[in-house]
């Protein structure tokens, strides 16, 4: 279960910032998770749901996911296309020589400060 572990260092990123910045609260964080990232994001919102309370910080801060579409790219004609829709082989022109370009991230896209 690797959305422990992904939660514990947005949380670390996440009150970094804020102490950067001279926060004393955050509304909310965004995420975006790439759709073929492997995350669950029901597992991060739970995990976020129970660790944010150890938090002063983060305590009432909501947890926001936004999927990113997984697209990729043929080396061969030069096109993209939905990687869950294709997989692996082109839909233009049948060839396997792709590799995926987005989809497989996850990044912290926003804080919203109280």
């Amino acid at each position: 279960m690797h959305e422990l572990g992904t939660i514990v260092y947005v949380m670390d990123a996440v009150e970094k910032i804020a102490e950067e910045n001279k926060l004393t609260a955050i509304e909310s964080v965004t995420l975006e998770v790439g759709e073929v990232s492997g995350i669950v994001t029901d597992y991060l919102i739970d995990f976020w749901n129970y660790s944010r309370k150890k938090s002063e910080l983060l305590k009432n801060t909501e947890l926001k996911i936004e999927t990113l579409e997984a697209v990729t790219f043929c080396q061969n004609c030069g096109k993209t296309y939905p990687t869950l829709k294709y997989a692996k082989i082109c839909p233009y022109c049948k060839s396997d020589n792709t590799f995926l370009v987005t989809g497989n991230e996850y990044n912290i896209k926003e804080l919203v400060a109280m």
